[in-house]
């Protein structure tokens, strides 16, 4: 074992159990071996710690694994994890953090004598336990895992307690004053996310809360905020770290970048511990964080380090997740994995690719105001911008005045960056300090459309820039192939929203001196895709196949030919069928056929499960319908077909950027697609919004039925001809439901046409004019809205006493009925053609049914539920 750390003596507190804690069994739904699960508060130290324990049911010592969790978190996010730990012979012990969940104390940021001293006497307590495999007397065997905060904490609990025998850190940081401080420029965005995860200023150490107000205030890091931050980093002791480490590392995060746990595997891997590095697809800026297969990984680490099984296969040294487009079928990212024997770094094989582009002027404008936009903290989740660009579409802005950039010529064939490219520049400021943004763009054919790679720029400071400088950047460390015939761009930026940047105004002066040099790592294999069995019989097969297409003329090699006599039509589906994936025979969609004209407010109706949601994505070429087409004005709709610019769409609401204006979100966004500013109709389009004077206000001060309107107006930009709103309605109150109507309505009203799915069926009633009712993803019902809800055949029968389902049932097979649904009042009662209300009162009588009174139906809710037999 390695050398005590000196935190342990100078932190001597016992742990005192407040609670003899309760012990429950679980069991997963997927797993019939059974836990046993104990909460109890902890107190240490003068704080009390809210903690989870679980163990295997049998008996036996067990290798014991501290779960650890995110900033702004608490232990509750680890539990799953920990019953699953659990189940495979580990004794798990999970809690929450000071400052969170039910936890007291003040947060300090895994502060030594506080957060990680806590992590101490947690493994004090286990080694105390039966179920805890000893190494000796009062070191259990154990290991840590976590992500981002808690990624942190494994790691400085490794430096600082010898007790520790195997760390799978995730996301997190090596150096934070690196993370938060790159290259001495404040990253204020994210620094003020922290803080307001934190519950504020007033959670933290109050030397935490100091050094935050002084930095936020002045824009600038002193060495007393690096030397406060730098004290709360793994890499304060890393010299110390020598347990097995699986570090992995979020490929779209601009809070840790991949620098952060390059850092960390160069310096764990040179005091002799085995480290394999993983790169993930996700991050802090939203993606794919490929949960299910890291935690196998981090259990296979687990097995081979703590419970001793050298025949584990924990996996390749070096492994990225590799972005392979989107799967038409059911609209989800296609991963693939790359490997290497060896960890390559962020330097390797380095190739240099020519810039031009001369001496450059650019203007740091005062108060660093407009500022670029890369990526945007607190808007990711799980498909975030950076996971936009890996799929190829930009949203990154730069403005003109504002940037130099550096061109190079059109590849003569694929390249794949892997690592950070560099470049040398010199640079020359009217003023002493000057702050600057470098990044990357693969640029396509057009020269138009650029995309930044996982949305990631580089900060850095020039100090003595007045005389000018050369200086070598670092740009931000990506894994990205970049296709031949496209372009690699250089853009130096005097200014970026997330960070902050001399509020003096300045001009700087910028040339190259010498190429990119771009990391291509080509050891970094992809793993080829597993071939299926039909590959190898297809030979055989392709001639007979070729002459069987041949001779029946089905071979399909281009998509349908626009039809004229529907090019006003602004839709009509036909035959519309999708199945779910992997299923021959279940369907979401079936044999679905509808027409919407020029002028309808369509309400596509339907309880869950209905088939609305996979209708609305064929229709917005998300995904292909596997029998039937779609056709918008005559075209048949494929994913990426041009008409589709004729389509808006609103799903699931749309994220602004706060501070901006509400007009300034909606042109940010308009000049992201990259089509002309006049194309845009921006006036038309906030006019029928009705925003009024609050579009010249900051979006965090719009109510949620403000956001909402400013969201449609969003999807109404450019005034397509049909608009397409996925519930958009939720979270209003009745006021803005009543101005969310006016809007769709006064869209329509111009001609164009509107489609719009919602749950709210009395709005639908007031908005729609026309509607389509779904059920078991087959069309119920179409028509004027008037129709459906005054159909004649479909009776209220009220009861003296409610009606069991039983009873509906009995109606239900009654003949001449079609359909019967209980309500509060009675049942509603669909006939058949020929069915009579005289002939129904006399079946219910005989049913001894207590009828009250019969009649037709008024209200669309009635109709909906009648017309979908209850099945809501």
């Amino acid at each position: 074992m390695r050398r005590p750390p000196r935190l342990l003596a100078a932190v001597a507190a016992a742990v005192v159990l407040a609670g003899a804690g309760t012990w429950t069994a679980a069991v997963a739904s997927g797993d019939t071996r059974a836990v046993r699960v104990s909460d109890q508060v902890m107190a240490v130290d003068g704080v009390r710690l809210d903690t989870t324990y679980v163990t295997p049911a049998g008996t036996g010592r067990h290798p014991a694994v501290l779960l650890a969790h995110g900033f702004g978190g608490s232990k509750q996010d680890m539990r799953r994890q920990a019953e699953d730990l659990a189940r495979d012979g580990y004794a798990v012990l999970t809690w929450s953090a000071r400052g969170f969940g039910r936890s007291t104390g003040k947060i300090g940021l895994n502060d030594p004598k506080a957060e990680v001293a806590d992590v101490s006497r947690l493994i004090d307590w286990l080694a105390k336990r039966p179920e805890v495999r000893l190494d000796k007397p009062g070191d259990p065997r154990v290991g840590m895992a976590g992500g981002s905060y808690g990624g942190a904490i494994s790691l400085l609990t490794a430096g600082y307690d010898h007790r520790v025998d195997a760390i799978a850190p995730a996301i997190t940081y090596w150096n934070l004053a690196d993370a938060l401080f790159p290259d001495g420029v404040f990253k204020k965005l994210w620094a003020g996310i922290f803080v307001n995860t934190g519950g504020g200023c007033a959670r933290f150490e109050p030397a935490l809360c100091r050094m935050y107000d002084r930095v936020a205030e002045s824009g600038t890091p002193d060495p007393a905020a690096r030397t406060l931050l730098e004290e709360r980093s793994p890499s304060a002791v890393g010299d110390r770290i020598e347990v097995p480490t699986l570090l992995v590392q979020g490929q779209t995060d601009s809070l840790f970048p991949l620098g952060q746990a390059d850092a960390a595997a160069k310096a764990i891997r040179a005091n002799g511990a085995p480290v394999d590095v993983d790169w993930i697809a996700g991050g802090h800026d939203g993606g794919d964080m490929e949960a299910s297969r890291v935690e196998g990984r981090v259990r296979a680490w687990f097995d081979r380090y703590l419970k001793g099984d050298k025949a584990t296969d924990t996996g390749p040294a070096f492994r990225i997740t590799r972005t392979g487009g989107v799967d038409s079928t059911d609209g989800t990212v296609r991963l693939r994995g790359a490997s290497a024997t060896a960890y390559p770094g962020l330097h390797d094989h380095r190739r240099a690719v020519p810039l031009t582009g001369g001496t450059q002027h650019i203007a740091n404008p005062a108060g660093a105001s407009p500022p670029g936009v890369s990526a945007l903290p607190g808007l990711g989740g799980s498909g975030g911008l950076s996971q936009l660009s890996a799929l190829g579409v930009g949203l990154s802005l730069d403005f003109p005045g504002q940037y130099a950039r550096f061109d190079s010529a059109p590849l003569t064939r694929d390249l794949r960056i892997t690592g950070a490219p560099t470049a040398t520049v010199r640079i020359a400021s009217t003023r002493d300090d000057a702050v600057l943004f470098g990044k990357v763009y693969d640029v396509g054919p057009d020269g138009t459309r650029q995309v930044l790679p996982a949305q990631l720029v580089a900060p850095f400071r020039v100090t003595g820039a007045k005389a000018g400088k050369d200086v070598t950047v670092t740009l931000p460390a990506i894994d990205h192939e970049v296709q031949r015939g496209h372009r690699l761009r250089l853009v130096l930026a005097s200014t970026d929203l997330g960070y902050a940047s001399p509020a003096a105004p300045a001009t700087y002066t910028l040339s190259l001196k010498g190429d990119l040099s771009v990391p291509t790592a080509p050891a970094v294999r992809t793993a080829a895709a597993p071939l299926p069995a039909w590959v190898w019989w297809l030979p055989a097969a392709g001639a007979v196949a070729a002459l069987a297409l041949l001779l029946t003329a089905r071979r399909r090699t281009a998509a349908p030919a626009p039809d004229p006599e529907l090019a006003e039509v602004p839709l009509v589906i036909e035959g519309l069928s999708k199945r779910y994936a992997r299923s021959t025979d279940r369907y979401a969609v079936r044999e679905l056929s509808f027409r919407v004209e020029k002028g309808q407010v369509l309400g596509l109706l339907g309880p869950n499960g209905a088939g609305k949601t996979t209708t609305l994505r064929m229709l917005m070429g998300l995904i292909r319908p596997d029998e039937g087409e779609i056709r918008v004005f005559g075209h048949a709709i494929r994913p990426g077909a041009s008409v589709l610019s004729r389509v808006g769409a609103f799903v699931e609401g749309a994220g602004f950027l706060p501070h901006l204006s509400g007009r300034e979100n909606l042109e940010l966004y308009w000049r992201a697609t990259g089509r002309p500013p006049q194309d845009a109709h921006l006036d038309e389009a906030l006019e029928i919004a009705g925003l009024g004077d609050a579009l010249a206000r900051a979006v965090r001060t719009y109510s949620q039925g403000m956001r909402q309107r400013l969201a449609i107006a969003q999807a109404m930009l450019g005034l397509p001809d049909l608009l397409i709103l996925d519930e958009p309605t939720n979270g209003l109150d009745p006021p803005q439901i009543r101005e969310m109507r006016e809007v769709m309505i006064r869209y329509a009203a111009g001609g164009r046409t509107v489609i719009v799915s919602s749950h709210l069926l009395a709005e639908v009633e007031q908005s729609c004019t026309h509607l389509v009712v779904m059920d078991r993803g087959r069309l119920v019902q179409a028509g004027p809205v008037r129709e459906i809800v005054g159909s004649g055949d479909t009776l209220l029968v009220g009861t003296a006493v409610p009606v069991g389902e039983p009873m509906a049932e009995k109606v239900a097979a009654l003949p001449g009925v079609a359909s019967a649904a209980r309500t509060d009042d009675g049942l509603l009662v669909r006939l058949e053609p020929g069915g009579t209300a005289e002939r129904l009162v006399v079946e219910l009588v005989r049913l001894e049914v207590p009828v009250a009174s019969v009649g037709p139906h008024r209200r669309l809710e009635d109709a909906f539920l009648t017309l979908i037999g209850g099945s809501a």
